[in-house]
């Protein structure tokens, strides 16, 4: 009888933080800044391959620090199963430092002694969670030392009693065996009898092998790779694989041929190698795509390739894995450049497909106003430092209206200005954060930052989404319209560096006449000039066949775009709530960002000191409440079958 497994894959080993040097073409010694990355071979291949659909869990430890939560978080947010994901109160989460050096020179520094994942026992393998998956991947690294190569075994031996299959990843790293100077992290291949003869003691649990030129020579116990695989092949009736970089790979389910191409061969892809790490770990995730779903050899080669050809192209290992949709994608391509990264839309592709998180229902309490504030201080003749103070109430309203556990379905728009206390205490809350980046009221666009506007959000936590406002009409004239244009495509390429989503909101109702057409002509354009926000945040309006024409630009020109956002324009409440009777009905809008109708009155009674903190709190969670309430109510009201 068939055994029925709720996970197609269980990595197993290594799990660690990628600090990746973010200048290129130079010395580890002479990096001036470091991306955070999950790192970790299973676990990139883990992330790999629940991106690729497959349902992918881990069995490592992390430390109980920052680091290791941010593993656990990540990993949740790829859809990856944490169950195995076990928590050292001894050690710590390790490290590698990595740079590009040139196409052929990567080098590493791992920061692994007494690290958490080589602490993984016998006793941390959970036969239940092994049984769960149709195959469990093990690496040679984690074969290293007597209690995390027990552990491996033990884990094959629990897959195998639950009718499940064995992958070895050979993963070599001469330099984690003691075989290599430590400043030698990228070394592939130092030849050592006893390596081998360890690596060899688990083929007999093995379906499927996989290994680069170098992995297989140190498995086979020669450099000469015929003779090798054939020495593997006495030993296990796994299927090998023998990866080999820009020629692709070879499959063999039997005997070794004496020509290497005469096994199974899978197409290959011609780009230019920008970064060879984290490839192999991307060939392995689409191999297994194919492999645990029945698909023939050449089809899990080509898989495979592919998937190693477009991690090759980027910056990262497991933020550059392919998701099903991009890999789909690229193999449906025609022709590609030979700098892939340079595919503006394969790349857009996997930016939308890979964020985190989604909101579909999505009700922001916006006071990042600056000028406005200051007009209040003005008014009343006191300075501006009480702002601060009145912006931070901002996140205990939130707070009172996500008490019932709905904290994914809020958010915070403050500035950095005078909101920064607030969007501090919002780092630990589940709420959507947004920030503005615009110079208030400025037309033509201008950002209140450095001269550069990427050093300035490079600044910003990951989670803080940018939001830009411009006063843009398409019927603007043709200088003004082309520099904030300018402006725009500046700020989105900053912010796809720096890996933030970017919200634009677009008032056109300010600078000229509006109809129907209006607004989707101004995205139109924008989307025409290679705008691909992540959001855009809109007027609101009352005309049905608007927001139709909206919809349709956003679904014609980026169906990943995650929608639209109502402004209020200082509305009444009451204006306001009719005009989301008729925007709940677009699909698209999925919720609003709104201040000066909530905050206007309690923020000026309280800047003058006629009511205290918690005056202030109340008022504003009543009135944001009212408009989340009259939001959900228009919501409900959408046609059945109709996808929010």
């Amino acid at each position: 009888m068939a055994v029925e497994h709720s996970l197609d894959l269980v990595t197993i080993g290594r799990s660690s933080i990628d600090l990746y040097g973010e200048q290129v073409g130079g010395r580890l010694e002479d990096m001036n800044s470091f991306a955070k990355y999950v790192g970790g071979s299973p676990t990139n291949t883990a992330i790999g391959a629940s991106r690729l659909g497959l349902r992918a869990g881990l069995l490592t430890r992390v430390g109980a620090d920052h680091f290791g939560r941010f593993l656990r978080e990540q990993l949740g947010r790829e859809g990856v199963d944490t169950r195995g994901v076990l928590e050292d109160p001894e050690r710590l989460t390790a490290l590698v430092f990595l740079g590009i050096r040139d196409p052929d020179t990567f080098p590493l520094i791992f920061y692994r002694e007494n690290c958490a994942d080589m602490a993984l026992t016998v006793d941390d393998v959970d036969p239940d969670f092994i049984g769960a998956a149709k195959a469990v991947l093990i690496n040679g690294t984690h074969l290293s030392r007597d209690n995390v190569f027990n552990a491996s075994v033990r884990a094959c031996e629990f897959a195998r009693a639950g009718g499940g299959k064995v992958v070895f990843d050979i993963d070599y790293r001469p330099v984690l065996w003691g075989l290599a100077g430590k400043d030698r992290g990228e070394d592939r291949f130092v030849a050592h009898d006893a390596v081998t003869m360890k690596l060899q003691q688990v083929l007999p649990l093995c379906d499927l092998v996989v290994g680069t030129e170098e992995e297989i020579h140190i498995l086979g116990g020669t450099t000469d790779t015929v003779a090798a695989l054939r020495a593997i092949r006495a030993r296990t009736p796994a299927l090998l694989v023998y990866k080999r970089g820009a020629q692709g790979c070879v499959a063999f389910p039997g005997a070794i041929p004496d020509r290497l191409d005469d096994g199974v061969v899978g197409r290959g892809f011609r780009i230019e190698v920008f970064n060879v790490l984290g490839a192999g770990d991307a060939f392995m995730a689409g191999f297994l795509r194919g492999w645990l779903r029945g698909e023939a050899l050449e089809t899990c080669c080509e898989y495979a390739n592919a998937c190693g050809a477009i991690v090759v192209s980027r910056h990262g290992c497991a933020p550059a894995m392919a998701t099903w949709a991009e890999l789909r994608r690229f193999l449906d391509a025609k022709q590609h450049p030979l700098r892939l990264r340079e595919d503006a839309a394969l790349e857009h592709l996997h930016w939308a497909t890979t964020r985190n998180g989604g909101w579909n229902d999505l009700t922001v309490l916006a006071m990042d106003h600056r000028s406005q504030f200051e007009a209040i201080c003005d008014k009343l003749g006191i300075g501006y430092e009480r702002i601060a103070g009145f912006k931070k109430l901002a996140l205990q309203a939130v707070d009172r209206l996500a008490a019932d556990g709905s904290g994914d379905r809020f958010g915070v728009l403050l500035d950095g200005r005078y909101g920064m206390r607030g969007l501090e205490a919002a780092a630990d809350r589940p709420y959507w954060i947004g920030r503005p980046i615009e110079l208030p009221g400025s037309r033509p666009l201008e950002f209140e930052s450095s001269a550069d506007v990427a050093t300035e959000v490079a600044t910003w936590p990951a989670n803080h989404v940018i939001k830009c406002l411009a006063f843009y009409h398409p019927d603007d004239a043709t200088e003004l319209r082309e520099r904030q244009e300018r402006q725009l495509l500046r700020l989105q390429d900053a912010a796809r560096k720096t890996r933030h989503e970017l919200l634009v909101e677009i008032i056109v109702s300010r600078d000229g006449k509006v109809d129907a057409a209006t607004v989707s002509r101004a995205l139109q354009r924008l989307y025409d000039l290679g705008m691909r926000p992540d959001w855009w945040k809109l007027e609101p309006s009352d005309d049905a066949q608007a927001w139709a024409n909206i919809g349709q630009v956003i679904a014609a020109n980026d169906p990943y775009c995650r929608g639209v956002l109502l402004l209020g324009l200082s509305a009444p409440e009451e204006e306001l709530v009719a005009s989301f009777r008729t925007a709940a009905q677009a699909p698209v809008v999925k919720g609003f960002a709104v201040g000066r109708t909530i905050f206007a009155d309690a923020a000026e009674r309280w800047l003058a000191g006629k009511i205290d903190d918690e005056t202030a709190v109340a008022d504003l969670a009543r009135r944001f409440g009212t408009l989340v309430e009259a939001w959900r109510v228009a919501r409900s009201r959408r046609p059945v079958g109709e996808v929010a």
